[in-house]
């Protein structure tokens, strides 16, 4: 398979059983979108939609998804932005970043309470900073 430089937004309730490469399936019902990684490798990216999580944009023509896409537990280890539709590459993370990155995460999937519509305000600027400087 061949990198994917763009994905093509599909909204369905569920996903098929095999994805095509250079869609973007969205589920709003299920809060998830799931794509095949655009590195080509042909493995199967879940991200669910939550203010913890992704967030998606869509502007009646392409999707942006934010954070970065870090493919960390793939082979491949793929790192890239989806933004206006287009696969933006990301530079690749060291093991240590990938470890800090993952530790982040998990922090503030925890900090998040369903319903809250601000869920990272509850951790303070100089924890995120004192978090986001460590080795």
């Amino acid at each position: 398979m061949t990198a994917q430089n763009t994905l093509r937004p599909v909204f369905t309730d569920t996903f098929p059983a095999a994805m095509d490469a250079g869609v973007l399936y969205i589920s709003i019902p299920y809060r998830t979108c799931g794509h095949l990684c655009c590195c080509g490798c042909g493995h199967e990216v879940i991200t669910p939609l939550s203010p913890a999580q992704w967030s998606l944009t869509y502007d009646g023509e392409n999707v942006s998804l934010a954070p970065s896409i870090g493919n960390w537990s793939l082979p491949c280890r793929s790192h890239y932005w989806i933004r206006d539709g287009h696969v933006r590459w990301s530079r690749r993370y060291s093991t240590a970043e990938i470890d800090q990155n993952r530790n982040q995460d998990r922090f503030l999937l925890a900090a998040y309470e369903p319903g809250d519509p601000r869920p990272n305000q509850r951790v303070g600027f100089w924890h995120r900073l004192r978090f986001w400087r460590r080795p």
